[in-house]
């Protein structure tokens, strides 16, 4: 499974069309949300009278073929004016509330790992993302490669050349499964999923490994000595973006208290802002696209750190560079990126004290603060950067990896195997491992983390 994403040029007319498909998906979502939530509060006030499980008003079904049919029941009344969208384009909010519902359940009942999931809210016309996803009809590229035809919207000419999907679906190694039609920062994008037969490939150094340190002074350190600065494209754009929002301030906006709707200069400033972000995500993703795949197609093992990213952003002086650079989407580009190229990514347990040991002779130190740039040595005084030395330290870890269960432990300076907590016992020691590409994530599930053994103070190893 792979996504295209091309960029369109709609024109007015098309827009609107786009628009109303969109209008119509947010309409059938927020009226299934209503009807399903005033079933539930309905059900609520019942028990609280005492009424028994059994007399009840009965209960709404979430899936979506109960809000499919529930919709068409009601669509008459709803929207007189349902046949003028396409029936994909209600399909997509039923869709979009039927995986919320799922989603809010599933966490409720500790089917879901992870942070909570909240129930879900209505859709706002001005802050939700128009979306329309199409699964049936008539989906293609045209022949002329630069324009596609979609259900109900017709032909659509695309920005920029579709020949990467169109070769693969001349040669039927591809396969349209869907097409989702998104605005994003101004523009609007078609994505295809598309299901293909990936040719088998090898690496251009299958047999060698490499350590990769993310940081926010630099974006990597690589244990070849190869230094990947970090762009800093939010620092950079910081200028125009709040020049650009202090002339939204001034002026008239919308007021959801009084009903008063925006001024036209205000909906100009506000698609300059919205163009300004949309512009700094782009050249985010595009160089972390060209650092995962050079690393992908080049080295055949490949081993990260499992950072604990969710809890870095808590950091207030360090959360909006953490943010910038990118953490969890180089992971995530790593993961799938290094099994389309015939490579491995190993995820390095978290606890693994990377900076702090000696690549030189394994010593660990008891404190390195964030301030100290240059690692050295007390044992063997070999002194380097500390990012250099973690990116070794990782890159010899791969051997090691291969089992979950296997490996050297992991110590800290203070010869705990894991990070001691403010109170309570030391923790069990965690083994580094590997993660397969389809099951890594910035942040693992509550279930999915590696397996605890007990503590022993025989299995302790000595530093140095």
């Amino acid at each position: 499974m792979q996504a295209y994403r091309f960029a369109l040029d709609v024109t007015p007319g098309q827009e609107r069309a786009l628009l109303a498909h969109a209008g119509a998906a947010r309409l059938a979502y927020n009226w299934s949300l209503a009807r399903v939530k005033a079933v539930l509060d309905q059900r609520a006030a019942e028990r609280s009278y005492g009424l028994a499980e059994a007399d009840l008003t009965p209960a709404a079904g979430w899936t979506l073929p109960a809000l499919r049919r529930a919709w068409n029941a009601a669509k008459n009344d709803v929207a007189p004016w349902w046949s003028e969208c396409s029936k994909e384009a209600y399909n997509t909010g039923l869709d979009a509330l039927a995986r919320a519902l799922k989603n809010w359940a599933d966490s409720r009942s500790g089917r879901r790992a992870g942070r909570p999931v909240g129930f879900p809210r209505f859709k706002s016309r001005r802050r939700s993302a128009p979306t329309i996803r199409f699964t049936t009809g008539s989906i293609r590229i045209e022949s002329d490669r630069k324009h596609v035809v979609l259900p109900r919207l017709g032909r659509l000419k695309t920005h920029e050349s579709t020949r990467k999907l169109a070769r693969r679906l001349e040669a039927g190694t591809a396969r349209i499964l869907s097409a989702t039609v998104r605005r994003d920062g101004g523009r609007w994008h078609v994505s295809f999923c598309v299901a293909l037969d990936r040719a088998e490939r090898e690496p251009a150094r299958p047999h060698t490994t490499i350590g990769v340190d993310v940081g926010v002074k630099h974006l990597a350190v690589l244990s070849s000595g190869e230094v990947v600065p970090n762009p800093r494209h939010l620092d950079t754009a910081g200028r125009r973006m709040r020049r650009r929002a202090r002339r939204m301030s001034r002026r008239v906006g919308p007021d959801r208290r009084t009903g008063r709707y925006p001024s036209k200069r205000w909906e100009a400033a506000r698609r300059q802002v919205a163009r300004a972000h949309n512009r700094v995500a782009n050249l985010r993703r595009d160089g972390l696209h060209k650092l995962t795949t050079r690393l992908a197609r080049e080295y055949g093992t490949i081993v990260v750190e499992d950072l604990n990213v969710a809890g870095m952003l808590r950091n207030r002086r360090l959360a909006r560079h953490i943010a910038d650079a990118g953490f969890a989407e180089l992971r995530r580009q790593l993961a799938y990126k290094a099994g389309w190229n015939g490579g491995r990514l190993v995820v390095v347990d978290r606890w693994y004290p990377s900076s702090k040991t000696c690549s030189g002779c394994g010593a660990v130190k008891t404190k390195l603060t964030l301030s100290e740039r240059t690692y050295t040595c007390t044992t063997c005084g070999l002194t380097l950067d500390r990012d250099l030395n973690a990116a070794r330290n990782l890159a010899a870890l791969a051997h090691e990896a291969t089992d979950a269960r296997s490996g050297r432990e992991s110590q800290n300076g203070r010869g705990a195997d894991r990070k001691t907590r403010p109170r309570g016992p030391v923790a069990a020691k965690r083994q580094p491992g590997t993660a397969t590409a389809g099951q890594t994530g910035t942040v693992p599930p509550q279930d999915g983390t590696a397996d605890h053994v007990p503590f022993r103070h025989h299995e302790r190893l000595r530093c140095g």
